[in-house]
C-alpha cells in the first residue's frame, strides 16, 4: 500500500452519525419547513406535515413511526426554519433545526436513512467564531455541528479606556493609557475567541464592530486564526446579541463551504488524473469501500436518483450488484438507494463525506479519495 499527497481535511465529521447508520431499519426520514416568519405558523406546520405524512403512510410507513414525529412539529418554527428527523421503530434517533428553509422538502420511507441533505446542511454551516468587539470588550459566538452554541461576553478595563482632549503635558499620556487599555482588552478577547475556536475546530473567525478595537485584535490573535479572520460590517449591541448583518454572515460562511467542496474536487481530479488516489463512477467507488479504502466520499444526490446498490450487515459489505456479494457468501443482500448505500458504507469505515453540486466534474454523481493507492 502507498498512500501519497495530503487530502484538504475539510469535512464535517460525521462521529455522531455513525451510530445512526448502524442500527436496523427501515428508516423515516423527514427534512421539513418550519416557517418562523407567519402568521399561524404552529397550525401551518401541521398542515406541511399532515401532507407529508400522508405521502409517507402511502409509502409503507407505519402509524407508530409517524406518530413519533406528529409532536414535534407545531413548535418547530421557534427553533428554526426547517427540521431534520431521523427515526424508527425504536424511536426518533435524529433531531436537528436549522436557520434556513430547504430547497426541497424530504419525505422517504426506506431501508437507509437518507443522509446527504443533513451533511450537506453541516457543510453549509463551517464552524466558526464571530467577535464583535468594541474597545472595553467583545461578544463572542463560536458555533459547532455537534456543540450547543458557545457564547462569551469580555467585558474589560474601562479605566481611562477613552481618549481625551486633556490639553497640555498630559494629554499624550491619557492617550497612552488609553491605547494601553484597549491592547489589554483586545488580547483578554483573543484569548477567548482562540478557547472556543480550538472547542469548535473553527475554520473561520469573523470579526465586526469597532474599526480600531478589530484592527488591535488582528495584531495579537494567534497566526493560525488571524489567517482564516474575515471582517465584516457590525456594532456591538448592548444586551449582546450578534451584531452582524445576517445576510453578509450567510454569504461568507457559504463562500468558505464553497471554497473547502472546490479544494475536494480539484484534489479528486489531480488524483484521478494521475491513476493514483481518486476513482469515480459507482462502480469503482463501491469496490473502495468494500475494501475500507475511501478516505472522503464526494456525492450528489439528485431528487430523482433511485439507482439502487446492495448492502449487508457490514459497513464494508457493499457492491453495485446484488451477484457480487452472494459470490462473497451474502446470502441475502439488501437493496437501498445507492447514494444512500455508499454513505453507510462510507460512515461506518470512517469515511468523511463531502457533499457536491451538479457540476459534470463527477462521474455518476459520485468519487472518492483514496487512503491509499
Amino acid at each position: 500500500m502507498e498512500a501519497r499527497g495530503d487530502t484538504p481535511r475539510v469535512w464535517t465529521d460525521p462521529a455522531d452519525l455513525v451510530e445512526l447508520v448502524a442500527r436496523p431499519g427501515p428508516f423515516l426520514t423527514v427534512h421539513l419547513t418550519t416557517e418562523s416568519g407567519v402568521e399561524q405558523a404552529s397550525p401551518r406546520n401541521e398542515t406541511r406535515w399532515r401532507s407529508r405524512r400522508s405521502e409517507l403512510a402511502a409509502a409503507g410507513a407505519p402509524e407508530e413511526v409517524l406518530a413519533l414525529v406528529d409532536p414535534l412539529v407545531g413548535d418547530a418554527h421557534l427553533e428554526g426554519e426547517a427540521m431534520f428527523i431521523v427515526a424508527t421503530a425504536g424511536g426518533v434517533h435524529h433531531l436537528s433545526h436549522w436557520p434556513s428553509p430547504p430547497a426541497r422538502e424530504l419525505a422517504r420511507w426506506a431501508a437507509l436513512p437518507s443522509l446527504v441533505p443533513l451533511l450537506d446542511l453541516r457543510q453549509s454551516l463551517p464552524p466558526h467564531v464571530l467577535v464583535v468587539a468594541d474597545r472595553t470588550g467583545a461578544d463572542v459566538v463560536a458555533v459547532g455541528h455537534d456543540l450547543p452554541e458557545r457564547s462569551h461576553s469580555v467585558d474589560g478595563d474601562t479605566h481611562h479606556g477613552r481618549k481625551v482632549q486633556a490639553g497640555g503635558w498630559s494629554q499624550r499620556r491619557y492617550q497612552e493609557r488609553a491605547e494601553n487599555v484597549w491592547e489589554h482588552n483586545a488580547k483578554d478577547v483573543a484569548e477567548v475567541a482562540t478557547r472556543l475556536a480550538e472547542r469548535v475546530d473553527a475554520r473561520l473567525v469573523v470579526l465586526a464592530g469597532d474599526v480600531r478595537a478589530v484592527a488591535l485584535l488582528q495584531e495579537v490573535l494567534p497566526d493560525e486564526l488571524a489567517g482564516m479572520a474575515q471582517v465584516l460590517d457590525g456594532s456591538r449591541a448592548d444586551d449582546g446579541t450578534e451584531g452582524v448583518d445576517a445576510a453578509q454572515l450567510e454569504a461568507v460562511l457559504a463562500a468558505v463551504s464553497a471554497g473547502e467542496t472546490a479544494a475536494l474536487v480539484d484534489k479528486l481530479a489531480e488524483e484521478h488524473g494521475q491513476g493514483d488516489r481518486g476513482v469515480l463512477g459507482p462502480d469503482d467507488v463501491a469496490g473502495a469501500l468494500a475494501k475500507a479504502q475511501v478516505e472522503v466520499l464526494l456525492v450528489h444526490d439528485r431528487a430523482d436518483d433511485e439507482r439502487q446498490a446492495w448492502f449487508g450487515d457490514e459497513p464494508s459489505v457493499v457492491a453495485t450488484s446484488p451477484d457480487t456479494l452472494r459470490q462473497l457468501g451474502i446470502d441475502d443482500p439488501h437493496p437501498g438507494r445507492l447514494v444512500d448505500v455508499f454513505v453507510r458504507a462510507a460512515l461506518g469505515t470512517g469515511a468523511g463525506v463531502q457533499v457536491v453540486a451538479e457540476d459534470g466534474r463527477l462521474s455518476g454523481d459520485v468519487g472518492a479519495l483514496l487512503r491509499w493507492t
